[in-house]
């Protein structure tokens, strides 16, 4: 039996007016019921809650305002309200009789031909349909009405407050509701009126439209009559016997980078002085507003009454000044977002004021999907345009079916926060190894792509898995082009590395010379798999969309990077043209801006993409319609932001109904944009004054229980060359689980419709001589390599040998994993630390290991501690009798607060401390990181040897064991403690491990005991007596 929640979650003709939607519970959560009303307009986020969630800390769902935030009385309105009183008016108008409308003829025409044309192509939605309603009821019916008057007014007094020069209305339409048809039907109903009624002030036939970028800048030339593509015509949005009457409208199109004065005169820093002189004044060669004017819109100059249309009107707005504690809220990268979008919206907003002062506006029209001020605006962040008098939102576009349903992760396989790890992947990257280049937008240098986090690895597998099987129905479905993975990265290195990692690279050699290390995703791969030449056609592309955008040339470190790429679309252009002069006339961003313009469009340049890699923000009006999958691998501070990136996926593949007359549902599966977002607090509450001490060595009264150690930098170890053997103890077994690759099991899900589960299974299909020989060739170029020799290709036998026995006997993959995972060179480097351990055990006493010492400062000291802590959990050490050097002990859980009321009471301590801000280090190997490990404690024993020669004891507290406990027993037992003794000059060392403690319920004082108790018992016994 079907779920029509999930298996038909499209309830209503993307053509007809909406009459059904799904009830939401008060926390915007689905209920299974449909309620037969249209939705009323009000702000929903159209994302599931995660499956898990904690009953002591209630979610918060996205915080906007809708205006109620604004910060005076005069500034607060009810938007939504007034958006569902407008629709309330407009819907009771459109089912009057056409003799009552109270408009003019062409106006009927035009409306009667827009709901009831046979359309032989693609016909109008009802959404735009409404829009243009909406523009058509508030200019020619609204006046004539008392209730439509008191609109009027709340719109005048809206932009009284915010536009005081500006007449703007708004229409709020879902990414992929097709803002650009909407804006053809509004030149033409204005064009048309304007020719037949040449004194009316309510209709003009010049336009301004303005775009946030190139991109959208080149989309919109559709709206020009004369365009080969032109909608008029296409699309048969006017009456054939009304096409010439379009024609006569003046038509500019621009980006509004356009309205920054420009300099008249290019003048060199020296010519400039030159001109000067040492007394002149300073050179004025920046053009005027008039001059400005005259070089964006000459077409425009002799008309009155201009209509402006903003696309993706949310970056057009006149900021307030901020309050303090706005201000004092963004730090680092936020402010410099805001301070960017505040630059952005001054210039926009600025150059429709000039036009306005200079020519004369007739009114303002902004399309936006969300039209909402941005932080950093002076307003609340997410209040709604006040002059908005339309929505049809994403959560109606989707039971309408215009656009496809956004999935993202609502559970995992593994335990933890009730937020999948992979909803917000950014926030969980920041703590994972290798650390990723967070430092702006700088070149990857010598960056290693294979060592990525094995946590953003998954991620990529997880998502990839999906695209996969989604790639192969696509070719099974004869679709012409394929679907395409978008990849959004937080800066210029890391879309490097991240570009390098799935599409392919060259490493170089010490010798000079170069070797491919091909994609680790197969259908992405740039280069051929058996030749290792490039691809004619690329399958990846590396675009930096904000320079892109702007019409900005490319850096030159993003030119070096790309550099393939464009060569190899050059020759393409070639190609399809015949003219070997063809591509010459092409930018490199002209080139790299068309091809992300034709992305999903069969037989063009871009058709065969299948992954974007985008260096910042991949701009609104990038819509191409084959975008299944996104990943985002960067910071998300605003709601606006995750909304708008999940848009360039919405956008439908397929518009053709089916027998019920609706859409099929189509899905965009998404990791990495964290929808769920917390309220932060506007003031803070104050703080008591803290209290801090100082920790520091009682001297000279307790002088006689300072603890000496080496401070070890690393280790010798010579092993034989002959017969390898291996010995392989608990330690040795690396156990995959997805605790420690990032989760591998994902269920993906939208607010409605079907779920998806994503896994790695495709890294099952890996064969196990493949991971054999992988690891073996790392094991032996990484630990049985000298510095700038060879490595000993000889002992690849021996080692494979060692390695297959590892594998068949140390290996285990748990929740989901696989041995294909070990072709991630981060956990294939864990693996060769635990095989090379081995074969040092084997070796035990034959090959003696010596500790190497910092030669600057090889001994470190209890003498030497002095710091200051406010932490209030502290452990007052003065007995009696005292056995720490230092007089405070800095807890870090009780715990560690009942080891040390063990070890001052026991009789066979002498002494111990705590190893914080002692710089008492372990390094280590985690993988090719060599890291440095802090053991708890040290503890000086008496075992009978007498005070002169104690054996001091290192000791670890561990609750929960990770993979990288087992690395750093391992160097302790097998490299630090026999290194160490074998120097014979820091006296006679061990290490013990208290892991039991942890699980104990009860008798914990006693408990503590014992293992404290055993542990020395074992370590005498170890050391022979």
């Amino acid at each position: 039996m079907t779920n029509p929640f999930f298996d038909q979650p499209i309830l209503n003709s993307p053509y007809e007016y909406p009459r059904r939607h799904w009830e939401l519970d008060p926390s915007g959560q689905p209920t299974q019921q449909i309620i037969d009303t249209r939705r009323r307009a009000e702000f929903i986020t159209p994302i599931p809650k995660p499956k898990k969630r904690r009953a002591s800390a209630k979610q918060e769902e996205m915080v906007f305002d809708e205006g109620k935030g604004l910060s005076t009385a005069k500034q607060q309105y009810d938007v939504t309200s007034i958006i569902n009183e407008v629709r309330q008016h407009v819907d009771t108008w459109r089912d009057l009789p056409v003799s009552q409308w109270q408009v003019t003829p062409e106006t009927s025409r035009l409306l009667q031909h827009w709901r009831h044309h046979a359309f032989s192509g693609v016909r109008p939605f009802f959404c735009q349909v409404e829009a243009i309603e909406t523009i058509i009821w508030l200019t020619e019916v609204a006046p004539h009405l008392q209730p439509g008057k008191r609109l009027l007014e709340h719109l005048a007094a809206a932009n009284r407050d915010a536009n005081p020069k500006l007449e703007r209305v708004a229409l709020k339409l879902a990414t992929g509701a097709g803002k650009t048809t909407v804006m053809a039907m509004l030149i033409a109903w204005q064009t048309i009126n304007a020719v037949r009624r040449p004194g009316s002030k309510n209709f003009t036939r010049g336009f301004l439209v303005v775009a946030p970028g190139l991109t959208i800048k080149d989309r919109l030339r559709v709206l020009q009559p004369n365009d080969p593509d032109s909608y008029y015509a296409s699309r048969e949005l006017v009456p054939h016997d009304m096409l010439d009457e379009i024609k006569r409208a003046k038509i500019v199109i621009t980006n509004f980078h356009a309205f920054k004065l420009r300099e008249r005169i290019e003048l060199s820093a020296g010519g400039r002085a030159l001109l000067k002189g040492r007394v002149g004044e300073e050179l004025n060669t920046t053009e005027n507003a008039g001059q400005m004017i005259q070089r964006v819109m000459p077409d425009l100059m002799g008309l009155k009454n201009i209509m402006v249309l903003n696309d993706e009107s949310h970056h057009c707005y006149r900021e307030k000044p901020a309050e303090a504690e706005e201000d004092e809220d963004l730090k680092g990268d936020e402010r410099k977002e805001a301070e960017k979008n505040n630059e952005a919206a001054r210039l926009w907003i600025s150059g429709l004021e000039a036009v306005n002062e200079k020519i004369g506006l007739n009114r303002v029209v902004d399309l936006s999907a969300t039209p909402f001020f941005l932080r950093g605006s002076g307003y609340a962040e997410g209040t709604l345009f006040p002059w908005t008098m339309s929505d049809f939102s994403l959560m109606d576009a989707i039971e309408c079916g215009i656009v496809k349903l956004p999935r993202v992760p609502v559970a995992q396989n593994i335990p933890g926060d009730e937020m999948p790890i992979y909803r917000d992947l950014w926030e969980n990257l920041k703590k994972a190894q290798p650390r990723l280049p967070m430092a702006g937008r700088r070149v990857a240098g010598d960056l290693d792509p294979l060592k990525l986090p094995a946590l953003l690895q998954t991620a990529i597998q997880s998502l990839y898995g999906h695209y996969e099987k989604t790639f192969r129905l696509w070719e099974e479905s004869g679709i012409k082009v394929p679907p395409c993975f978008i990849i959004v990265c937080q800066n210029t290195a890391i879309s490097k590395l991240v570009f390098d990692f799935v599409s392919g690279f060259f490493r170089k050699n010490d010798d000079g010379t170069s070797v491919l290390e091909n994609g680790r995703l197969p259908l992405f791969r740039n280069y051929d798999e058996s030749t290792g030449l490039p691809l004619p056609r690329p399958n990846t592309l590396l675009i930096d969309s904000e320079q892109l955008e702007a019409g900005d040339a490319l850096d030159s470190s993003f030119r070096a990077m790309a550099e393939d790429e464009i060569e190899r679309f050059r020759r393409e252009v070639v190609e399809r043209t015949g003219d070997a002069r063809a591509a010459d006339n092409l930018s490199d961003q002209e080139l790299l801006r068309e091809v992300m313009n034709t992305v999903g469009k069969p037989d063009q340049l871009g058709a065969s993409i299948r992954c974007v890699v985008s260096v910042s923000m991949l701009t609104e009006g990038w819509d191409a319609n084959n975008v299944t999958h996104i990943l985002g691998i960067r910071a998300f501070g605003t709601q606006l932001l995750c909304e708008q990136v999940i848009g360039r996926a919405l956008r439908r593949q397929s518009y053709d109904l089916n027998e019920d007359g609706l859409f099929n549902a189509e899905y965009a599966d998404i990791f990495g944009v964290p929808f769920d977002f917390t309220a932060k607090p506007v003031i803070a509450p104050p703080r008591p004054p803290i209290e801090t001490v100082q920790v520091k060595a009682v001297r000279p009264e307790r002088d006689s229980l300072e603890i000496r150690f080496p401070r070890v930098e690393g280790y010798r170890v010579e092993l034989p060359e002959e017969r390898l053997t291996a010995k392989f103890t608990a330690d040795s077994v690396m156990e995959l689980t997805p605790d420690v690759v990032g989760p591998t099991k994902n269920e993906n899900a939208g607010i409605i419709g079907k779920t998806e589960i994503l896994t790695v299974e495709h890294l099952q299909d890996v064969r196990p001589s493949t991971i054999l020989f992988h690891l073996t060739h790392r094991l032996l170029y990484t630990k049985w390599r000298d510095p700038g020799e060879e490595p000993k290709l000889h002992l690849f036998g021996q080692l494979k040998r060692i390695t297959k026995q590892w594998m068949d006997t140390c290996l285990v993959c748990k929740g989901g994993t696989y041995p294909g995972l070990l072709l991630y060179q981060e956990l294939a480097d864990q693996a060769c630390n635990r095989i090379t351990t081995g074969i040092t055990n084997a070796f035990e006493g034959q090959r003696p290991i010596k500790a190497l010492l910092d030669p600057y400062n090889p001994t470190g000291s209890t003498m030497h501690v002095r710091f200051s802590t406010s932490r209030k959990d502290r452990w007052d050490t003065k007995g009696p009798p005292p056995k720490n050097h230092l007089n405070w002990v800095v807890l870090d859980s009780d715990w560690e607060a009942e080891f040390c009321r063990v070890a001052e009471t026991h009789p066979k301590v002498l002494a111990y401390t705590k190893n914080h801000n002692l710089g008492f280090e372990v390094p280590y190997r985690y993988g090719s990181e060599i890291r440095k490990y802090l053991p708890d404690f040290i503890v000086m024993v008496d075992d009978g040897r007498g005070l002169e020669d104690p054996l001091h004891l290192v000791v670890e507290i561990k609750g929960y064991r990770r993979e990288d406990a087992k690395d750093k027993k391992a160097t302790m037992d097998t490299y630090w403690v026999p290194g160490v003794n074998n120097l014979k000059t820091y006296g006679r060392w061990a290490f013990i491990e208290l892991t039991e403690i942890y699980e104990i319920e009860s008798g914990f004082e006693q408990r503590v005991k014992e293992a404290f108790d055993d542990a020395i018992e074992k370590a005498l016994a170890k050391e022979g007596r």
